[in-house]
């Protein structure tokens, strides 16, 4: 990182602040003044709203969403040399070279619970977008507070395909979702088996959110369309205590491929339930989530050698682009990791979003809007393997190309596509 910044790294450290929430009335009447705020050229400050599990089960989720956010500030406010959008600017040039700062706010996995710190965000901290949320639940109730007080949302990791079809005009998403994951999947499955493999079934397994529930449709239906049999199509509790039967129901199905759609805790267990059953699929394919996580890989150890993953990023882009480097390098110097599926994401979620405001010359919502509508940004402008950023009229972002990852000596491979790989696919994963 020697001379990519003209100041050294700031404080990373924040304090989550627990406030009594305007609700009813209140919340009213901050929706008729206009909550979102105004600014001119001459604002010193941008305030957006990160809404995160800081808490609960899925709280490492948002410390690492936390270092992904302070590391995209440091591009944004700081002088950077990276080929990224405003780095070099050292803050928001066309407002009068304002600084972007992150209010957070935790959710604690419950979508009521993000619904009423979404208000809080517009009404009392007068945050002019939000960004979040991890996971889909979540972000289906946020969004609907941001469309009523019309503050544009960020979808920055969450893959639910139905968050885009809800007719919203402040929604928009950067990452690919999951039926575009799912076809990437397929796409994967198929050239195995023109390859000469044998690939002739799934086994879906699936939690019970909305996560878990979108993806597992999706996978049926293109299981349906590309002639794979489904053997199993199970949903299981999210956060369940035992998967011993959800597992044993796996093993009898036995088929080719399994594609888990789970989080950090429930593909821990799910991996050791599997191991003490001595179920060993040819192989697993996951839909990321906590399969991108490395508290997985460490709780787990070699259980999952060779599981894959899809992804919306890989190390391995940094030979082609080197802001990958140059981003990872900084990530890694404030939390001690590599970047991953999901902090790439944020990462970029932040720094597009920051964009979008800058160019809009505002922060009123209905500007920063217009901004991101009129988005069209070169891949090689990003940290990720997409081909460009340009939101389609429901806020998604349909280049964003995925890739999928396999799990080998302990680090991610990128495996497929041909034009992104660096290796061939292990297959099976249990080679005993």
């Amino acid at each position: 990182m020697t001379g990519a910044f003209s100041r050294g790294i700031p404080d990373m450290s924040f304090t989550i602040n627990r406030r009594n929430l305007l609700v009813g009335t209140a919340a009213t009447l901050a929706l008729g003044a206009g909550a979102a705020g105004k600014a001119s050229a001459q604002t010193k400050e941008v305030v957006i709203g990160a809404l995160y599990p800081m808490s609960g089960a899925a709280a490492q989720m948002g410390v690492d969403a936390q270092k992904a956010f302070e590391t995209a500030l440091m591009f944004i406010n700081e002088n950077s040399d990276a080929d990224l959008p405003l780095a070099g600017a050292g803050g928001l040039p066309n407002l009068g070279g304002a600084k972007v700062r992150i209010v957070y706010a935790d959710h604690q996995g419950d979508p009521q619970k993000g619904r009423a710190e979404a208000e809080r965000l517009i009404t009392q901290e007068k945050v002019c977008a939000i960004v979040g949320t991890y996971q889909s639940a979540v972000a289906a109730t946020v969004s609907q507070s941001c469309e009523r007080y019309g503050v544009p949302f960020f979808s920055a990791d969450n893959s639910s395909p139905s968050l885009t079809r809800r007719n919203l005009k402040f929604f928009f998403r950067a990452a690919a979702h999951d039926e575009m994951f799912s076809a990437a999947m397929f796409d994967f499955l198929d050239s195995l088996k023109k390859k000469g493999q044998k690939v002739e079934t799934v086994a879906l397994f699936h939690e019970d959110t909305i996560f878990g529930t979108d993806s597992a449709n999706a996978q049926l239906k293109l299981a349906k369309e590309r002639g794979y049999n489904v053997v199993a199509d199970i949903k299981y509790r999210a956060n369940s205590p035992s998967l011993t039967a959800e597992v044993q129901q796996l093993k009898a199905a036995n088929a080719d491929v399994l594609l888990p759609s789970s989080y950090t805790t429930d593909g821990i267990l799910l991996l050791k339930t599997m191991n003490e059953l001595g179920y060993k699929p040819k192989a697993l394919l996951a839909q990321a989530a906590g399969f991108s996580e490395q508290a997985l890989y460490d709780a787990v150890g070699p259980l999952a050698e060779g599981s894959m993953t899809r992804g919306s990023f890989s190390l391995d882009l940094a030979a082609k682009r080197p802001s990958v480097g140059k981003v990872n390098d900084a990530f890694k110097k404030i939390s001690g990791k590599d970047l991953n599926d999901n902090t790439s994401r944020e990462f970029m979620a932040l720094l597009l979003l920051a964009d979008a405001i800058n160019r809009a010359k505002s922060t009123e919502g209905e500007a920063i809007r217009a901004a991101l509508v009129a988005t069209d940004l070169p891949g090689e402008k990003t940290i990720m393997p997409w081909s460009k950023v340009k939101f389609d009229e429901t806020g998604q972002n349909p280049y964003a190309d995925p890739v999928l990852l396999q799990r080998i000596g302990n680090k991610f491979v990128t495996v497929f596509p041909a034009q992104a790989a660096i290796a061939e696919a292990v297959w099976p994963m249990n080679k005993s």
